[in-house]
């Protein structure tokens, strides 16, 4: 007789919570409507429904991955950014939810009517995408180091609907580009200091980018390179960065050493100085 959708989720909730790194049983219904197809929702209603043995295969190799530390998000292919479905993989750092906070903060910046921005470092492009479909009239260049992380943040631009306003380009931060047509620039750069790799969980070390994650000098080697090759900026435009823990003051200091002044730094949901927004001195 087939397993149930409600014997496999009891059995995969027991060996997720007996996990070393002890993810949320909630996983459990996250993969499992990964591998049918369905919402959470179909989950809890159709709980009796027979699950065929091929599908039920394809989960419990998802939990043997999760078990040994891969993340949710690697192994359904996606997460939501601002309401909206991102694709990741290993390639790409995955979308935090106090990243948020610089959409936010660009949003309320009172941009023109149809501003060109700029997205360093941009991963899976959930930046530079949100901000082009959020305002619909912009246009934006995103920028990574890694040609992987490109080809990725291109499909995601294509899904969303924002390939038409999102160019995407292999390169160093801004290095190349117009600076002076800008009116805003946001970056999300690698900011954890190597030293600091053992104190992070396996599931981010393990897993995610290490050229996306860890940062010479503390940290802010990468702060110092984008604020260096934004000096062409016209004065007045804003510049949003996402910071660690700790670094807002030695950011805001980094900037106003190469003619930025600081406007903002903006929390996020746990109270951590998580955005710093400076603007290119005349």
């Amino acid at each position: 007789m087939p397993a149930t959708v409600r014997d496999l989720l009891a059995a995969a909730k027991v060996r997720l919570r007996a996990a070393a790194h002890a993810p949320p049983a909630r996983e459990a219904h996250l993969l499992l409507a990964h591998v049918l197809g369905w919402s959470e929702a179909s989950l809890l209603a159709r709980d009796d429904a027979p699950v065929a043995q091929a599908q039920e295969r394809d989960f419990a190799q998802l939990v043997a991955r999760r078990l040994a530390g891969e993340p949710v998000a690697y192994l359904t292919g996606s997460r939501e950014f601002y309401g909206r479905d991102f694709a990741v993989d290993n390639r790409v750092l995955i979308p935090r939810p106090e990243t948020e906070h610089l959409i936010a903060a660009a949003l309320a910046l009172g941009l023109p009517p149809a501003p060109r921005g700029l997205d360093v470092a941009t991963g899976s492009g959930c930046i530079a995408i949100t901000l082009a479909l959020e305002l619909p009239r912009s246009s934006f260049v995103a920028t990574d180091r890694s040609l992987a992380a490109v080809a990725l943040a291109r499909r995601n631009a294509a899904r969303l609907g924002a390939d038409d306003r999102v160019r995407f380009l292999n390169t160093d931060w801004g290095s190349g580009l117009d600076l002076r047509s800008l009116d805003l620039v946001t970056a999300n750069p690698p900011y954890i200091a190597p030293a600091e790799a053992a104190q992070l969980s396996p599931e981010i070390t393990g897993f995610e980018p290490h050229l996306a994650l860890f940062a010479e000098a503390g940290g802010l080697a990468a702060y110092e390179q984008i604020f260096a090759c934004l000096s062409g900026l016209r004065a007045g435009t804003p510049v949003l960065c996402e910071v660690g823990s700790g670094q807002a003051s030695a950011v805001a200091a980094i900037a106003a050493e190469r003619g930025f002044e600081p406007r903002a730094t903006l929390p996020d949901y746990a109270g951590i100085e998580r955005v710093v927004v400076v603007i290119r001195g005349r």
